[in-house]
């Protein structure tokens, strides 16, 4: 193997002045012709690093020409062996920048041992005109001899460009310089951000949740890495659809994910219901679906709810990618597997558990919620921060930045909220546990739901707005049974006051019936015969599960807050 250092670029400041380099192997793949040698090369002498050849290392280990190779044992040998050349050269004590061929990336498994092996991709994408006048006449290509290179180049970015796709990077390469690439490619390489990461672990498998800008853009390629199928349906609804579908479509085209159907449904968590669920389940068989169809959905809790019951029930089981796009969800509902819809007689009484394969939470998307569903997502954040302890103070503090659009602070709080739910989930997937567990997460839910369902699920009180409202009353209701601070009841309310939202049932634009919401609690999936539970607390990250709250003390509560007896 070849260790030496790429030959210095002209152009580039002495050893002495190197810049930071990624720190991690970078693997350039593309077609032939695409310039990942001569990019390569500069790459590596602009940060010192070894550059090395797929093609030159492996006919160095084979002891004959790529050609020849290919000739006498055919192709599936060569990919075989060019797989375990390459992962060899990324896990090795070094990062390198590695110029692979153009099959290479092409193959399954060489795209899962570069993953694997933490090197950074990166397709250099050039327009077939380019390409062309690159690899015409050069008999060093096996692909190429003895044919067109105009049809051998439309066959095999056809075939290859969905796979190309998956890269971590994708680089526009025009009819320009090598050196003017080598600046745009360093470039974007220094200023990749990998998202952040939350893996669920579960009994029966896990999932990732990856968190960051611009992830609905790269869909198509988080999908095609993990799930097999290449068909997928979208739920959305009318308002993410005109924000984010174009997005979300032109990604699952550029890796060659065929889109199957989509069903837009209306806003709003009217829409959670047996009628538009029915809607739903019809147009994903009209798709004529298989087991490996998937059903991503985009948008928020609804469309999330909806979307997974529906994968749950079409043939017993279907694939469910969940793409967030508000605070609530991606903090929340996409996380863990709960689906359902809403009925007469109550929130979410319908519905099943089903894990999604993959939730892709793209923080980019917040910047299109308006002030009232980020501060509705922010009511399940603060759950998060009264049941995890020391995130409660991080809440007080970060929360007003957070609530003007801060993207750092949205983020923290995203990955945060994440955790936790991914250790609860892992810990009590069907919430199962007598006392503790998954149940702890409806903090405030209890009193919520209710509150909700007396709102006929409409726009009057949307669900995080709820939950806060809830979780003044269920902090209340400690103080009140001694389990708290006095205190405490009044800094929960604080915070939500301070982000501008409502914290007491007065401050809701229509009269409740203490008996009405009594009568919800009670009929809550959480009661147990008949006896209404909640979640209690003793103080932030000191939370419990109790049914044995006499009911006359929940009634005077809530006539104290202005329910009517």
């Amino acid at each position: 193997m070849s260790r030496n250092l790429a030959p210095q670029d002209p152009a580039m400041p002495a050893a002495a002045a190197t810049p930071a380099g990624p720190g991690r192997s970078v693997v350039l793949v593309g077609m032939p012709g695409a310039g990942k040698s001569s990019i390569g090369r500069r790459l590596a002498a602009r940060w010192n690093m070894r550059f090395l050849d797929a093609d030159t290392e492996i006919e160095q280990a084979a002891g004959i020409p790529i050609h020849e190779i290919f000739s006498r044992y055919g192709e599936a040998h060569f990919r075989e062996g060019e797989r375990r050349v390459i992962a060899r050269l990324v896990t090795g004590r070094e990062p390198i920048i590695l110029a692979t061929g153009g099959g290479a990336y092409a193959d399954a498994r060489t795209r899962a041992a570069l993953r694997q092996a933490g090197a950074l991709t990166v397709w250099l994408k050039c327009p077939a005109r380019v390409l062309l006048r690159r690899v015409a006449n050069r008999d060093n290509r096996p692909l190429f001899r003895n044919a067109d290179p105009r049809e051998v180049l439309e066959r095999l970015m056809t075939a290859r460009h969905p796979l190309y796709a998956e890269a971590d990077l994708t680089i526009a390469c025009p009819d320009e310089s090598a050196e003017a690439t080598t600046r745009k490619v360093a470039e974007a390489i220094l200023a990749h951000r990998a998202p952040d990461g939350v893996r669920v672990e579960l009994a029966r498998g896990a999932y990732d949740i990856l968190i960051g800008e611009g992830l609905l853009a790269r869909a198509g390629a988080e999908i095609a890495q993990r799930l097999d199928g290449r068909r997928a349906v979208v739920v959305t609804d009318r308002h993410v659809a005109a924000h984010h579908l174009p997005t979300l479509r032109a990604s699952l085209a550029e890796t060659g994910i065929a889109l199957a159907a989509e069903v837009v449904l209306p806003s709003g968590e009217g829409a959670k219901c047996m009628a538009e669920y029915a809607r739903t389940v019809e147009a994903i068989l009209d798709a004529r679906p298989d087991r490996r169809t998937v059903v991503i959905a985009l948008g928020g809790g609804v469309v999330g709810d909806l979307a997974g019951f529906a994968a749950a029930s079409v043939l017993r089981g279907l694939p469910l990618v969940q793409c967030p796009t508000t605070l609530l969800a991606q903090v929340d509902s996409s996380v863990g597997g709960k689906t359902g819809l809403n009925t007469r007689h109550g929130k979410n009484l319908v519905g099943a558990f089903h894990q999604p394969r993959l939730v892709l939470a793209d923080t980019g998307a917040l910047r299109t919620l308006p002030p009232r569903e980020l501060q509705a997502g922010w009511g399940e954040v603060a759950k998060h921060g009264l049941l995890q302890g020391e995130m409660w103070e991080w809440c007080e503090e970060h929360g007003p930045a957070a609530m003007a659009g801060d993207g750092a602070a949205l983020a923290v709080a995203v990955r945060e909220s994440c955790r936790l739910k991914a250790a609860v989930v892992a810990e009590d997937e069907f919430e199962t546990k007598a006392e503790g567990g998954r149940a702890l997460l409806n903090l405030g839910h209890t009193f919520g739901h209710a509150l909700e369902a007396e709102c006929g699920y409409g726009a009057t009180l949307l669900h995080g707005e709820a939950v806060a409202i809830g979780l003044g009353l269920a902090t209340e209701l400690s103080a009140r049974l001694g389990l708290c601070s006095q205190e405490m009841p009044g800094r929960v309310r604080e915070h939500f006051r301070e982000l501008g939202m409502r914290v007491r049932l007065a401050d809701l634009p229509r009269p409740f019936a203490a008996e009405a919401l009594l009568g919800r609690m009670k009929a809550d999936k959480k009661a147990r015969d008949g006896r209404m539970r909640f979640v209690l607390l003793r103080g932030p990250g000191q939370c419990f599960t109790a049914d044995d709250v006499p009911e006359d003390a929940v009634r005077r509560l809530l006539e104290e807050e202005g329910a009517t007896p």
